[in-house]
């Protein structure tokens, strides 16, 4: 089951909330596609939030955009930032990326984000999002958040 962006804002609207201002933080994220051979390829990306959709642009026959052509699947890390702070936790979201093709879409977010031109264009599909972040110096907490489920949270000591 996945489901986009707009989705996963209104079941967890607070979540949602702090997932984007840690990819707000920082404008490089890792970005994991699988290679043909099926290894794992990590690629810096930016990343926008516009409309309801979380969408990755990419130069033109970048390697993970080929990637993602093939395999849709990814996985996606905000930005830790420097030090080992990171303020708001470690996030991470897994997914499908559908590249779009549709001419005033890609218009549309091109007047947006200005990217050089051309570029590939993929709107995601989320099927989970992770928060881990320490709890009064004592819990390992994490958040894990799928598509039709409730958001579960585990402590660990």
């Amino acid at each position: 089951m996945t489901a986009n962006w707009a989705t996963f804002v209104t079941a967890e609207p607070e979540l949602a909330g702090i997932v984007e201002k840690r990819f707000g933080a920082y404008t490089h994220h890792v970005l994991a596609t699988l290679r043909k051979d099926g290894s794992p390829r990590t690629t810096g990306l930016e990343v926008r939030f516009l409309g309801g959709e979380l969408w990755f642009g990419m130069m033109p026959d970048s390697l993970k955009a080929l990637d993602l052509r093939r395999d849709p699947r990814f996985a996606l890390q905000a930005n830790p930032g420097e030090g080992t702070g990171m303020g708001g936790g470690d996030v991470r979201i897994g997914g499908r990326a559908i590249e779009v093709d549709d001419a005033r879409t890609k218009a549309r977010y091109a007047e947006e984000v200005e990217p050089p031109e051309p570029f590939h264009l993929f709107r995601t599909e989320l099927t989970e999002v992770v928060r881990t972040y320490v709890e009064d110096d004592t819990y390992l907490v994490v958040q894990v958040w799928k598509p039709g489920t409730a958001l579960r949270t585990i402590k660990r000591t």
